[in-house]
């Protein structure tokens, strides 16, 4: 009897044991094997690059688009065995300036053809993370954290105006970080968010995400529709801030809308081209031609549904396309590096792109601009002095 006693009162100590064990595994290890199971690279990321090559890639000023790094719980400033991008990888692949996106809300079963806004899979990934409960359950907070971490992030140069642009490029051995927001949605609804982004270092945003919000309709939404009132007021307030307008996962009809609104130079932040891949997620001919006559840029992704296969050969195929199109000023590099993607290349490895461009016939003038002059020059064109 006494025996069963005691068996009795070991029993909660070793659920609560148990318990705790859980809570740890789950909070230690969630969130890398979450990343782990979405970020990946096509087969090993090495590709061969000629001497020549590799010298050009050494020389370009390089900025890319689109990263959504900041969404995984892992230091950008240190090495890391998962994802795409860190500080040094940028440095091994020559990368200049990195813009670095706030993903704030995924509807579940994200897909590219129609999404509803009544779900969200980051409420849980801000949890486990063990972010401030104030982003639990507010998209605007959870876009000011992602710029509190970049802040402290000293080994960048954040880049707010042309004066820290012109600083940037001024430093050989800095490595720039811009902040951008994928979807509006993060506005909760109000015009004067806007200041409250753009007083925490944002200077890029994107519109929608994947499904339609209170600024505009997107792409992979249910409705699709174009731009809302407020959806034109905040592009207004935008630009008169000094913020750069991202159509990326804007719907045809917000796309045609805003290009008739806008007064700077657009970008289309990370995707691709029906002419080379015609998936949901890519631009017509005419959204092309209506981009580049903003003066604006197309970055062209890394992943499958961007060029129909992880590779830097698809990719330099797609920026071939633009170029032949509209020009070489509005072509660039929009990876989409840590954004739940599978790429044929991580920031290391960068100089494959470089490689597969000279294949395509690209000029040395040509690759400058496409790897990262344009995107400068937009930047010099929009953001605040």
């Amino acid at each position: 009897m006494a025996k069963a006693k005691v068996r009795r009162r070991r029993w909660p100590w070793i659920v609560a044991a148990l318990v705790v064990l859980a809570v740890i595994l789950f909070f230690g290890l969630a969130p890398g094997i979450a990343e782990r199971s979405m970020n990946r690279i096509a087969g090993s990321g090495e590709w061969t690059v000629s001497p020549a090559a590799q010298a050009l890639h050494d020389r370009l000023v390089i900025a890319d688009l689109h990263s959504d790094t900041l969404l995984w719980k892992r230091d950008p400033e240190a090495r890391a065995e998962r994802g795409h991008v860190d500080l040094p990888r940028l440095q091994d692949g020559n990368v200049k300036l990195q813009v670095f996106s706030s993903v704030t809300k995924s509807p579940k079963g994200q897909n590219y053809e129609s999404n509803g806004a009544d779900t969200d899979t980051i409420t849980m990934l801000a949890i486990a993370q063990l972010q401030p409960p104030r982003t639990w359950d507010s998209l605007l907070q959870r876009s000011l954290w992602h710029a509190e971490r970049m802040q402290r992030a000293k080994g960048y140069t954040l880049v707010q105006t042309v004066r820290d642009l012109d600083a940037l490029l001024a430093d050989r051995t800095a490595t720039g970080a811009l902040l951008s927001i994928e979807g509006l949605q993060n506005l909760e609804g109000k015009l004067g968010n806007v200041d409250v982004l753009f007083d925490a270092g944002y200077r890029m945003a994107g519109l929608t995400h994947f499904f339609d919000n209170e600024v505009a309709g997107s792409m992979h939404g249910l409705e699709k529709g174009g731009l809302t009132p407020l959806g034109r007021d905040v592009i207004r307030r935008m630009e008169a801030k000094g913020m750069v307008v991202d159509l990326a996962h804007a719907s045809h009809k917000t796309v045609a809308e805003a290009l008739k609104l806008v007064t700077k130079p657009v970008v289309y932040s990370h995707g691709g081209v029906k002419a080379t891949c015609n998936t949901n997620r890519n631009l017509t001919d005419e959204e092309i031609r209506g981009i580049a006559a903003t003066g604006g840029v197309v970055g062209i992704g890394f992943w499958d549904a961007a060029v129909c296969e992880p590779t830097p050969q698809a990719t330099a195929r797609a920026m071939r396309h633009v170029r032949d199109l509209v020009g070489i000023d509005h072509v660039g590099l929009g990876s989409d590096w840590d954004g739940a993607t599978t790429v044929g290349v991580d920031a290391a490895h960068l100089p494959a792109v470089t490689q597969a461009l000279l294949d395509q016939g690209f000029t040395q003038a040509e690759i400058e601009k496409a790897m990262g002059g344009n995107v400068l020059r937009v930047l010099r064109a929009t953001l605040p002095r």
